[in-house]
């Protein structure tokens, strides 16, 4: 039977940065990227879409929801011996990446930088059009457990600013399945706090299966080649890329 997505207000999303409990569930989400393997998911989507040769030369990348950036910063330590070059922006409406994390990816030889902002005002037209031929243009964009968040409307908008801003796109989010839906009851075991518990449902009941990313990528970007599917027993990514590109 199919599950139709229902996309509700997550606690984490709405607290204060430095409340402790929100602090407390930014470290469950470090467990539960763990359990999900988004770190080694993210760095082979990121391969197929960048060849080795492009890897070598200096790559724009922007992270969408970047949170703490704690999540990035393990995949560049994987890729950083193949990838010495890159410019990494980490856009979040909240201003909490540490002094640290920052040194952390300046030791890797990447340039990391913070950019707060919500990330519908960056993808909205009247953006757009502030920036106009002028606007920063990306080799690659991705994101990570941040798409499902939003209504289909809202992702329409989102997915046409990520096409014409960027020549690739890597989204790893929740699964929408019984067996996800199952591990999101479950995430207690790793010792998450209630509000991570009460929003690991949310995230699953609001991600994606199917095609259902594919359809909302905007049907002028003709030039792009997507795949999307499932990945691990938890993950639905989807990738976009231009070919020849990057």
């Amino acid at each position: 039977m199919k599950m139709p997505r229902v996309v509700a207000r997550e606690t984490l999303d709405h607290l204060p940065p430095d409340d402790p409990t929100a602090r407390r569930s930014r470290r469950d989400l470090v467990r539960v990227h763990r359990a999900m393997g988004t770190r080694a998911i993210t760095g082979r989507g990121w391969q197929s879409l960048v060849t080795p040769r492009r890897a070598a030369t200096a790559l724009r990348i922007l992270e969408l929801g970047a949170g703490d950036g704690s999540l990035l910063l393990g995949v560049a330590r994987d890729l950083a011996p193949r990838w010495p070059q890159v410019q990494l922006t980490l856009l979040d409406r909240q201003d909490i990446v540490s002094a640290a994390t920052l040194a952390a990816y300046a030791a890797l030889g990447w340039t990391a930088r913070v950019q707060v902002a919500d990330v519908l005002d960056w993808a909205g037209p009247t953006a757009a059009a502030a920036a106009g031929p002028a606007a920063p243009r990306w080799d690659l964009i991705t994101t990570s457990l941040f798409l499902h968040h939003f209504q289909d409307g809202e992702l329409g908008i989102l997915l046409a600013a990520v096409a014409a801003r960027s020549d690739a796109f890597f989204a790893c989010e929740p699964r929408r399945s019984r067996l996800a839906l199952l591990g999101s009851h479950l995430v207690g075991a790793l010792g998450a706090n209630a509000v991570t518990r009460e929003d690991a449902v949310l995230s699953v009941h609001a991600g994606f299966q199917a095609q259902e990313l594919t359809a909302r990528w905007p049907r002028a970007a003709s030039d792009w080649t997507t795949r999307e599917g499932a990945a691990g027993l938890f993950g639905h990514v989807f990738s976009a890329g231009r070919p020849g590109s990057v």
